[in-house]
């Protein structure tokens, strides 16, 4: 009910004209988003047939992704705004909502297509006593973060696969665990992102409180209820510190460093995801224009830009 008199409202005052939207076929999106995370099951039983065969199958999932991806690019050309939506825990305004627009389509392009190229450059780069199997698993986890990232129309959500990069980008640079530095790296990159992901959590809470709602296509109907909030200042402050440390940019880029201790096909993922997140996270213009015309939620009908103003995403992409 408080959802649907905010859009009311919304639809009452804002006069843009709104990108067209369109539907994918039954769950396009949300498959395109699981597929990393189902692909992440097989390296295990592949690697029983052969190192050809684990990255293969790996490979192919990440292709088949990507050829979804591609065959709902003419609609994103045309200036529509690909949508999923899937109701899974409504009462506390957890959706399996997903959208595609032109930066999605994008960054999520670079994070298949990059992480297509790794996986095949990790075939020939790992020894023989290198466990495949369990290094490609790693990498399809922190693929399906980073695309679920990008391609989230739901806040808590986003958060999910937010702190998924977390974990996934932990599990690769410690993944030589004979080495100290890998390990020592490992736990500075945990402990750094997962500090900026508990205040993330907490801005992005109070964020969908004072919208009414955590669907982000929805929040982008908000600005002025947000920006006229007293709240806003402090969600607005702990999205940043959130987004800041998870795309390791200053202060908080210390940690990026120490994670090169891991294989150089995680670094090369790691490089190309922090290289995303610097695209979603906003400059100083977005920053400094806090209560003008591009505040957290800002004067564009674009999904993506909301991650702009929000330091979402974003994303996509967790280093």
């Amino acid at each position: 009910m408080l959802q649907a008199q905010h859009l009311e409202k919304a639809r009452r005052v804002d006069t843009r004209a709104p990108p067209r939207r369109g539907f994918a076929e039954p769950m396009t999106l949300a498959l395109i988003a699981a597929l990393p995370f189902l692909g992440a099951l097989l390296p295990g039983l592949t690697i029983r047939s052969g190192r050809n065969a684990c990255a293969g199958i790996t490979g192919a999932v990440t292709a088949l992704a990507l050829v979804l991806l591609a065959v709902q690019a003419p609609a994103v050309l045309r200036g529509e705004v690909v949508q999923t939506r899937i109701e899974w825990i409504p009462a506390l305004g957890l959706n399996a909502n997903f959208m595609l627009d032109g930066l999605g389509l994008l960054f999520a392009g670079m994070i298949l297509g990059i992480g297509l190229l790794i996986i095949l450059y990790a075939r020939f780069y790992l020894a023989k006593s290198d466990p495949m199997g369990q290094f490609y698993t790693y990498l399809m986890l922190f693929q399906g973060a980073m695309l679920g990232i990008v391609l989230s129309d739901n806040l808590l959500l986003l958060l999910i696969f937010w702190e998924l990069t977390s974990l996934s980008s932990f599990l690769l640079i410690g993944y030589w665990k004979h080495l100290p530095e890998g390990r020592a790296g490992a736990r500075m990159a945990l402990t750094v992102t997962g500090a900026g992901g508990l205040a993330m959590i907490a801005g992005m809470l109070i964020l969908g409180n004072i919208a009414g709602s955590y669907d982000l296509s929805a929040i982008l109907t908000q600005k002025d209820v947000i920006q006229a909030s007293p709240y806003y200042l402090p969600a607005l402050i702990l999205i940043l510190i959130g987004a800041f440390t998870k795309s390791a940019q200053f202060p908080f880029h210390f940690w990026l460093p120490q994670a090169m201790a891991a294989p150089t096909p995680v670094s090369a993922y790691l490089h190309s995801a922090t290289m995303v997140k610097a695209g979603i996270v906003p400059d100083g213009k977005d920053v400094a224009s806090v209560g003008g015309n591009r505040g957290v939620v800002p004067d564009r009908g674009d999904h993506r830009a909301l991650h702009h103003g929000l330091c979402r995403q974003s994303g996509a992409v967790q280093g």
